[in-house]
């Protein structure tokens, strides 16, 4: 009553039944569809960089658009609810997907260490625990670890986002994956590097497979 529920990308109060967003901002979301239409689009930002069996992201992100403005309550305000709404909706869809259904096991893009400890939590956690429940797939966040800081790339320049030290990351162990097709997550997707250095340490591990799923894909 003294403090309703308001929508994250417009601030309008939600009526009853909306959550998270109205249905007049969902209707506005630039979906993808790629893993419904095109599979392969998201794939080709990492050819020749990276093997991916599946690749797909739920929305297109423009600048001063209303995903960029959705990132930003979810990165910066600590508005969590989002990335499960997103984790979600994406889940329930690929769960009709033959090709996402052999997914063993889920894997967070991490945060460095100071970071999520000033942000208090990983803005991709609660978007891949919803897949990972909607693909009955284990969630692994201790497996990835990121090995140094870097400042975010999604408001760069294109030609400004440099970003292919593959030391950026490391992994905890090896065992418990072997043999395993992991779904990489995270937020946005860019030029692919981040990716790219996540993609260079999980290959350590003997006989995996890898796929991709992001928020939003910038355009």
């Amino acid at each position: 009553m003294f403090f309703p529920q308001v929508c994250e990308a417009c601030n309008n109060v939600l009526k009853d039944k909306e959550s998270v967003i109205c249905i007049s901002c969902r209707h506005q979301l630039p979906v993808t569809n790629f893993h419904h239409e095109d599979s392969e689009v998201v794939k080709k930002t990492l050819y020749g960089r990276v093997k991916l069996e599946n690749a797909t992201s739920l929305l297109h992100f423009s600048k001063k658009g209303i995903v960029q403005q959705l990132l930003h309550n979810l990165k910066y305000r600590g508005h969590e609810n989002i990335s499960e709404f997103f984790g979600k909706w994406l889940g329930a869809e690929l769960s009709t997907i033959s090709a996402y259904n052999n997914i063993d096991v889920v894997v967070p893009v991490p945060l460095y260490k100071t970071k999520l400890r000033k942000r208090g939590f990983n803005q991709v956690s609660k978007f891949g625990i919803e897949i990972a429940k909607a693909l009955q797939a284990d969630y692994n966040d201790t497996v990835l670890i990121k090995a140094k800081s870097t400042k975010t790339q999604v408001f760069k320049d294109r030609l400004k986002r440099i970003d292919t030290d593959n030391t950026l990351f490391d992994i905890s162990e090896k065992t418990s994956l072997e043999g395993k097709h992991i779904l990489i997550v995270d937020d946005i997707i860019t030029t692919g590097a981040t990716i790219e250095s996540c993609a260079s340490v999980l290959l350590k591990i003997d006989n995996i497979k890898l796929s991709l799923v992001t928020m939003a894909i910038a355009d």
